[in-house]
């Protein structure tokens, strides 16, 4: 009898729950697809938004927030998934407009997540050209890369650039000049490539006389960012990712005055996640600027998105001509899948007033701080999930804001645009 009145008031209990969570979802959302839609907070040191990859309206969400954030000159920084040189040259198309510059540079923006070297990446940028040209000039977004090198060709563009060649004669640096003007590899940081044994030759010959080069680089902070995240990639350096985007962020800020100057971020959502999952956890981005008193909690927003009714890119496929075909997932894969899913979704799904609906899940008195996972939880049929190590923790542990995406297409491979 005890045992079955505890199972009935935790049944009740959980109910109530429910309840006053969708009570919560209907009193604190906003349909991003208005024009109104004005982003209810502005009082953060860094924002970021993601998603899973390859879905059009992924894409979509991401400028809605962007044209919000920027309407209010919430944000001076753009902090896209890339490193340091990429985002150099994004910085150059915005400027420029060039859009072959542009397509390459979503190419080598995509060799981190292939499901983002797509034409709604490229259309993203082409929107958010048209963005911040119609900003003031005090309002306008740079972009700034902090991720892990992504492939060397941009890296090495830059460093020939800010070294004049009049004055440092280096055989290694014209092996890397000649490179670039071949434009033949594949500039992978992945393997020993030859790219990569010509990179290490530089930087070794930098190392045994850099007096010789001092004299003739024009951006010294810039080419010591560069040579030390070459550096990182000489190394085995996969489990290193988390720990470099930190250091980067750290390393830039003064330059950019990151603590008095707003970023938006745009990653994949663990690195926006705002503690660890379980004591033994890896630490992401935001995590780890929480950690170590980089910025208090409440100064670090991050706004995750849900897929749901939706498909994505999740393969494509190659052969010796090139582009061959690409495959589109929509059941395992987007998080609202019957062996699959995120524990909670179903209240998003309820409330929601558009085809992405933004929750505000923080706050003072927020059934988000119960102790439950809710969007945090993935709860699988068949395989092992991450229930026990996020056990007893909170939605609002981990993040600030909720979207609901619902039906959105699969992005297209960037090689099938006309």
């Amino acid at each position: 009898m005890t045992k079955t009145l505890t199972a009935l008031a935790l049944v009740i209990t959980l109910n109530l729950s429910a309840q006053s969570k969708k009570e919560h979802l209907q009193e604190n959302r906003y349909d991003l697809l208005t024009n109104e839609f004005n982003f209810p907070q502005a009082d953060f040191k860094i924002i970021g938004f993601g998603a899973y990859h390859g879905s059009v309206k992924t894409e979509t969400t991401e400028m809605a927030l962007l044209q919000s954030l920027t309407k209010t000159g919430s944000i001076s920084y753009y902090l896209p998934e890339t490193d340091f040189a990429i985002a150099h040259y994004f910085n150059s198309y915005l400027s420029s407009g060039d859009t072959a510059l542009l397509k390459d540079l979503v190419t080598h923006y995509g060799v981190r997540v292939p499901q983002d070297k797509t034409v709604e990446t490229y259309s993203k940028w082409t929107a958010l050209k048209q963005l911040n040209d119609q900003l003031p000039a005090e309002h306008k977004l740079t972009v700034v890369g902090i991720d892990l090198l992504v492939t060397y060709k941009y890296t090495c563009k830059l460093l020939v650039e800010v070294i004049d060649r009049q004055v440092v004669e280096s055989p290694a640096l014209d092996r890397v000049a000649d490179m670039l003007a071949a434009d033949t590899t594949d500039y992978s940081p992945y393997y020993d490539s030859d790219s990569k044994a010509i990179l290490r030759a530089f930087v070794a010959a930098y190392e045994a006389a850099p007096d010789d080069f001092s004299k003739g680089i024009n951006d010294p902070f810039i080419f010591d960012h560069l040579i030390r995240n070459l550096k990182v990639t000489f190394e085995v350096f996969s489990s290193k990712r988390g720990e470099t985007i930190y250091d980067n962020y750290v390393g830039l800020s003064d330059l950019y005055d990151f603590k008095n100057k707003p970023q938006f971020a745009r990653f994949g959502f663990f690195h926006l996640e705002k503690d660890r999952e379980g004591e033994k956890g890896n630490a992401s981005f935001f995590t780890m600027l929480i950690e170590n008193g980089i910025y208090a909690r409440e100064e670090v927003i991050s706004i995750i998105g849900y897929l749901t009714k939706s498909r994505v890119l999740w393969e494509v496929e190659y052969d010796d001509k090139g582009y061959k075909t690409h495959i589109t997932e929509g059941g395992f894969g987007i998080g609202d899948y019957r062996k699959e899913y995120f524990l909670g979704i179903k209240n998003l799904k309820k409330t929601r007033i558009s085809d992405i609906t933004l929750f505000k899940l923080n706050g003072q008195g927020t059934p988000y701080a119960n102790g439950i996972p809710d969007l945090i939880e993935v709860v699988m049929k068949d395989e092992a999930s991450n229930g026990d190590d996020v056990k007893g923790k909170s939605t609002t542990a981990f993040i600030d804001y909720a979207v609901l995406i619902s039906n959105s297409k699969a992005s297209t491979p960037i090689e099938k645009m006309k």
